[in-house]
């Protein structure tokens, strides 16, 4: 069967050699999470390419911090991901529930893939 691209992480497959992405949905989610864990200036031939989701970590109780994270989000996407419109990005943390630890980051961002006409979201929990 062919595929899309290969899925990460990589994984071996005894049918194409390595696991491969078979649908638009999933090849788009894929996409999406690389440049939201890519850290500005990782991809060499793109230094602006990125988010680093992971960079804000120890920043948590930083005031507007929330803020910086949406607008980049929306700006890199806008920028790389043409075809995704974001929803809604929201944040769990200490700050706005009391009873998680203090270093845990919950952030789901809600999106529309915007030539599929459907919807998706991505939850990410930090560190992990």
């Amino acid at each position: 069967m062919a595929g899309l691209t290969p899925q990460l992480p990589l994984a071996r497959d005894a049918i194409n050699g390595y696991t491969l992405i078979t649908d638009y949905k999933t090849l788009v989610r894929q996409n999406f999470k690389n440049l939201i864990f890519t850290i500005p200036g990782e991809r060499v031939m793109d230094p602006d390419f990125g988010i680093g989701l992971k960079r804000y970590l120890f920043e948590l109780d930083k005031p507007g911090l929330y803020g910086q994270i949406s607008a980049r989000i929306n700006q890199q996407v806008h920028r790389y991901l043409p075809y995704i419109k974001i929803t809604d990005i929201i944040f769990d943390s200490a700050e706005t529930n009391e009873e998680l630890d203090p270093n845990f980051l919950n952030v789901r961002i809600e999106y529309e893939i915007l030539p599929l006409q459907t919807t998706d979201k991505i939850e990410l929990n930090l560190p992990s």
